[in-house]
C-alpha cells in the first residue's frame, strides 16, 4: 500500500504519543520508510530512541544547521507525505497561523509552502477538540488539501484514530487517486437469514475479501459505502444489513446515486418460508420450508440499467474451466463489468486464488486478500475510464 514512499512523521506532546512506535511499524510493515520528528513535549512523554528504534532512522529533535525541515519536506526534499500523529490542539493552532516554535510545526509549514501532502491525526481531551478556535484551525487546514483523520471520541477524549485508520489515509493522500469523485458501493461479508429469535441460516464467508475492495477503493480516492453486517469501518460508510431481501434494498437504493458496484458479499440464496417468534425446543426432528431470495445483481440492474456492476461467483468444483463458465454466465446475464471467481477453500483464509473473469479475457490473481482487493480497484478503475 505504500510501497516506495518516504514518511515524515511529526509527534507532538499528547499522551497519543506512546502509540507511535506501534503506528511507525505498521507503516513500514505496508512498505513504506518512516523518519521521525518531535517536539518538546513529546520528548517528555515518549524518549527518541523508541522511535529510532521503531522507525530504523535517527529522530529530528530540534533544528541545527542542517536544516532539518528542509531537508524532509523542502522543495525535493526526502518526504513524501509528512504525517503528523498525534497533533495536539496546541500543533494545529500552530499549523494554521504559520506559527514555527517546534521541529514538527516548522516541518509542516515547510511542506505546505513545498506541497507536500500533509495528513493530520488530532488527539487531546473531547472539551478542547469542541473549542471554536480548534475546530476553526482545523476547517482552515483542511481548506489547505490537508487530509485530517478524524480521532474516536470516547471517554471525555479525542481519541487517536486506529493505525488502520491512519495508515490508509496516508496511502490515500499521497497515492494516485483515479476514483476521486466516484462513488463505489461494496456488498461484503456473509448474510444471514432469520430461524428463530436465536437461530440464523448463513455461511462461512469471512468479508476480508469485500473489505480489501473497500479500503483499495478509498485509498483510490473513491467516497466508498460499505454494505455488511459488520461493525463501522474508518474508509466508508457502513449500511448495515442482516439478510439478503434487506441488503438487496438497501444497495437498490444506494445505486441511484452509485458510479459503481462490487458485489462481493456472498449472499444466502434461500431464506426461512416462516420464521418461529419464539426459540424453537430442541432435540425433536425439524423440517424447514426455504424458498429463494431475490438475486442482488439482476434486482439492482432492473432499477440501474447502465450501473458498472462487478460480481462475485464461488464454485465448488475446484477447475477453472467450470469456474470460468459459471462467471460468464452471470456476466452475460446481468450483463456485468467483469466477475470474480474462486473456488470455495479460500472462504475465511489469509490467501487467495481468483479469475478475473471477462468477456473476452480471463486474469489470473494469486495472493492475500489485500492484493486481489487492489486488483479489483484497479480493474474497476480501467472499467471507469474506458
Amino acid at each position: 500500500m505504500l510501497d516506495g514512499v518516504n514518511v515524515a512523521l511529526g509527534v507532538s506532546g499528547s499522551i497519543a504519543a506512546v502509540k507511535t512506535v506501534e503506528l511507525a511499524h505498521e507503516l513500514r510493515r505496508e512498505g513504506a520508510a518512516v523518519r521521525a520528528v518531535m517536539t518538546g513535549s513529546a520528548r517528555g512523554i515518549l524518549h527518541p530512541w523508541s522511535l529510532q528504534y521503531a522507525t530504523g532512522n535517527d529522530v529530528v529533535t530540534e533544528i541545527t544547521g542542517r536544516v532539518e525541515h528542509v531537508e524532509l519536506c523542502g522543495n525535493d526534499g526526502w518526504a513524501d507525505v509528512l504525517l503528523l500523529a498525534p497533533a495536539t490542539a496546541n500543533t494545529v493552532g500552530k499549523i494554521a497561523h504559520a506559527v514555527d516554535d517546534t521541529p514538527v510545526t516548522t516541518c509542516a509549514t515547510t511542506a505546505l509552502g513545498a506541497g507536500i501532502p500533509v495528513v493530520i491525526a488530532p488527539a487531546m481531551h473531547e472539551p478542547m477538540y469542541d473549542h471554536p478556535g480548534v475546530l476553526d484551525a482545523i476547517d482552515r487546514v483542511r481548506e489547505w488539501g490537508v487530509a485530517f483523520v478524524d480521532p474516536r471520541v470516547e471517554e471525555g477524549k479525542a481519541k487517536i484514530a486506529t493505525e488502520e485508520a491512519i495508515v490508509l489515509a496516508t496511502a490515500r493522500q499521497v497515492g494516485p487517486r483515479p476514483l476521486a469523485g466516484k462513488r463505489v458501493v461494496v456488498t461484503s461479508g456473509a448474510t444471514s437469514e432469520r430461524i428463530d429469535p436465536v437461530r440464523t441460516l448463513t455461511n462461512r464467508a469471512s468479508g476480508r475479501t469485500g473489505q480489501a475492495v473497500a479500503k483499495a477503493c478509498y485509498v483510490r480516492g473513491a467516497d466508498v459505502t460499505l454494505v455488511h453486517d459488520g461493525p463501522e469501518v474508518p474508509y466508508a460508510t457502513v449500511e448495515r444489513c442482516e439478510g439478503a431481501a434487506e441488503m438487496t434494498a438497501v444497495v437498490a437504493d444506494l445505486a441511484a446515486e452509485a458510479d459503481a458496484l462490487v458485489s462481493a458479499a456472498a449472499i444466502s440464496d434461500y431464506t426461512v418460508s416462516s420464521t418461529a417468534d419464539e426459540k424453537i425446543r430442541s432435540g425433536q426432528d425439524l423440517t424447514l420450508d426455504l424458498e429463494p431470495t431475490p438475486k442482488l445483481i439482476d434486482t439492482v440492474r432492473e432499477s440501474a440499467p447502465d450501473l458498472p456492476i462487478v460480481g462475485f461467483k464461488l464454485e465448488t468444483s475446484g477447475e477453472d474451466e467450470a469456474m470460468v463458465a459459471a462467471a460468464r454466465a452471470i456476466l452475460d446475464r446481468a450483463d456485468l463489468s467483469f466477475v470474480v471467481a474462486n473456488d470455495a477453500t479460500v472462504m475465511g483464509a489469509d490467501t487467495t486464488r481468483a479469475l478475473v473473469v471477462r468477456a473476452d479475457s480471463v486474469g489470473e490473481y494469486e495472493g492475500d486478500k489485500a492484493g486481489l482487493g487492489g486488483r479489483v480497484a484497479d480493474e474497476l478503475v480501467a472499467e471507469l475510464d474506458g
